[in-house]
C-alpha cells in the first residue's frame, strides 16, 4: 500500500532511504522476513536517480575482483533472479556473452579474464579463435583477433525488475513514500527518528541505499562519512530495432583498471545499445548529453560492427554511477547494529540488488534484529513489455495501441495509472510501459497520452519529463 499524502509515524522495523534497484530489492527481501517496512524515494517516483540509467544486462560477475564483495553479491543476485523472474513475470533472454580482443595486448589478456571468471564461478567460459567468434558474429569487423564466450551472461528488463521487487514487498505490507527526502534524524534509545519533508518517520534499523547520496546520508545522519561519491557518467547511444540483427551476443570489450568499456547489445526491448562511457563528474543530479562524445561512441559501434553505419539512432542518454575512491561496494554496519550504509554499488547494481539485500539481511540479523517470516508468499506478476514474450497488444480488448513505435496499448498505460504502486510522473510511466520512447520520442503519442494522465501526474506532461 502507499500513504503519501499521509506520512505513518511508524514505529517501522526497517526504514529504508532511496528507490532505485537496491532499495526496491532490500524492501523484498526485508518485508519477506516479516519486518515492517518504509521505503522513502525523494524524487516523486522510484528508479529516478542511478537506476534509471544502465545497460540493461544481468551479469554472471566473470570479471568481477575475485574474492570481493561485489563477486559474492553479483553471483547471488544472478541465482536469485534466475530462480525468482518467471514467478514474477520478468523477463530473461539467455544471449550469453563475447569478450572481444581486437589487439595484440588484449589478445593476450584474455586467458587471465577466463582464469578470474573461473575464480568467480563462472567455470563454463570457453575461448574462441577468430573464425569461431565471426562464425557465431558475422557481423563484426574483420579485424577481431579472437574472444571468450561467457554463456549466462543475459538481457532483462532494468525497470520492471525492481518495480517487481517492491510491488512483492508492499503486498506484504511495506510502505513506499515518494516525495519525501530525508533531511536529518537522530537516535534516541532503540528508535531512529527520522526528518523528512512528509514529516517524521521513525524505525528501528535504517538502511542508507541513496546512491548518488550515500555519502551524504551518512554524514547527516550518524556524523561521518567512510567513502566519497564521485558521480560517474555513462552515455548510450540507442539504435532503432531492425540493428538488433546485427548481434545476438552482448559484445564486451577487454576491460581496463577503470571501466569495463563500451558494450554493444540487443536491449529486451528489441533495440541495439552502445555504451557506457566512464567520466567522471562532480554533480551529482544531472548528466548532460555531450554531441562529440555521443559521435565518439556511434563510431566506435561502427567500428566493432561496421553495418551499424546504416542504422538509425532511436534516442540517446546517459546515467550517473555512484563510484567512490575503491571499487568494491561500501557496506558497513554502524550505531550498533541499528544502521546500515549500502554504498559504491556502480554499475552492477542491477545484477547484484538481490544478492545485496540478501547480504544486508544477515548482517542485520547479526546484529540481533529478527522477525517472523510469512507463511505464504504472493507473488505478483507484472505486465511484460519485452521481446521474451507476447505482448499486451496481441492480446483482445487492449483499449488499441496508443504508442505505436513502441506497441503500448491503452490498457498498459491505465494499469500502470492505476497499480499498486502508480506511476506518478511521465519518466516513471516511461519506465513501467516504454510509451514515448520509441522512434518519433512521443511525437504521435503525446497527445493521447496527455489526455490520459490528467490529474495523475504531480506535474502535467507539458512541464514533465
Amino acid at each position: 500500500m502507499t500513504s503519501e499524502s499521509a506520512v505513518p509515524r511508524g514505529p517501522f522495523d526497517v526504514a529504508i532511504v532511496g528507490g532505485g534497484v537496491v532499495g526496491c530489492a532490500l524492501a523484498r527481501r526485508f518485508a519477506l522476513a516479516g519486518a515492517s517496512v518504509v521505503l522513502m524515494e525523494k524524487a516523486v517516483d522510484i528508479l529516478d536517480g542511478a537506476s534509471k540509467g544502465n545497460s540493461a544486462i544481468l551479469h554472471t560477475g566473470f570479471d568481477a575482483p575475485p574474492g570481493s564483495l561485489e563477486a559474492a553479491c553479483i553471483a547471488e543476485g544472478y541465482r536469485d533472479y534466475d530462480e525468482i523472474h518467471a514467478r514474477l513475470g520478468l523477463p530473461l533472454i539467455r544471449s550469453g556473452a563475447l569478450v572481444v580482443a581486437w589487439t595484440d595486448a588484449q589478445e593476450a589478456a584474455l586467458p587471465s579474464l577466463m582464469e578470474k571468471a573461473r575464480a568467480n564461478g563462472v567455470s563454463d567460459v570457453a575461448p574462441l579463435t577468430r573464425a569461431e567468434t565471426l562464425a557465431l558474429e558475422p557481423h563484426l569487423a574483420p579485424t577481431l583477433r579472437a574472444s571468450f564466450r561467457v554463456p549466462r551472461e543475459g538481457l532483462i528488463d532494468p525497470w520492471s525488475a525492481p518495480l517487481a521487487y517492491l510491488t512483492q514487498a508492499m503486498a506484504h505490507g511495506a510502505e513506499v513514500l515518494r516525495g519525501c527526502a530525508v533531511t536529518g534524524g537522530a537516535r534516541a534509545g532503540d528508535l531512529w527518528r527520522l526528518d523528512t519533508t512528509l514529516g517524521e518517520v521513525s524505525a528501528r534499523l535504517v538502511i542508507n541505499a541513496a546512491g548518488l547520496y550515500g555519502d551524504l546520508l551518512d554524514e547527516a545522519l550518524i556524523g561521518r562519512r567512510d567513502f566519497t561519491i564521485r558521480p560517474r557518467k555513462g552515455q548510450f547511444v540507442v539504435y532503432d530495432k531492425p540493428a538488433a540483427a546485427l548481434a545476438g551476443h552482448i559484445l564486451l570489450p577487454v576491460p581496463t583498471a577503470i571501466t569495463k568499456g563500451i558494450v554493444v547489445c540487443r536491449t529486451a526491448w528489441g533495440n541495439l545499445l552502445v555504451g557506457p562511457t566512464a567520466e567522471e563528474q562532480e554533480d551529482r543530479a544531472n548528466a548532460p548529453l555531450d554531441h562529440a562524445t555521443l559521435d565518439a561512441l556511434r563510431a566506435k559501434g561502427e567500428e566493432i560492427l561496421p553495418a551499424l553505419a546504416e542504422h538509425d539512432v532511436t534516442a540517446v542518454y546517459a546515467g550517473l554511477r555512484p563510484a567512490t575512491e575503491e571499487k568494491d561496494y561500501r557496506i558497513a554496519v554502524h550505531e550498533a547494529g541499528s544502521y546500515v550504509t549500502v554504498g559504491g554499488i556502480r554499475s552492477t547494481g542491477l545484477s547484484a540488488a538481490l544478492g545485496i539485500a540478501s547480504h544486508v539481511l544477515r548482517l542485520a540479523q547479526e546484529a540481533g534484529h529478527g522477525w517472523q517470516a510469512p507463511n505464504e508468499v504472493a507473488w505478483p506478476r507484472m505486465r511484460n513489455i519485452s521481446i521474451a514474450a507476447p505482448r499486451d497488444h496481441e492480446s483482445a480488448g487492449n483499449g488499441g495501441i496508443v504508442c505505436h513505435c513502441e506497441q503500448v496499448t491503452r490498457r498498459e498505460i491505465e494499469a500502470a495509472l492505476s497499480a499498486p504502486l502508480p506511476a506518478r510522473s511521465l519518466s516513471g510511466l516511461k519506465r513501467r510501459t516504454r510509451v514515448t520512447m520509441g522512434r518519433c520520442q512521443g511525437f504521435h503519442c503525446s497527445g493521447p497520452l496527455a489526455r490520459m494522465t490528467a490529474g495523475a501526474f504531480d506535474l502535467p506532461m507539458a512541464g514533465n519529463g
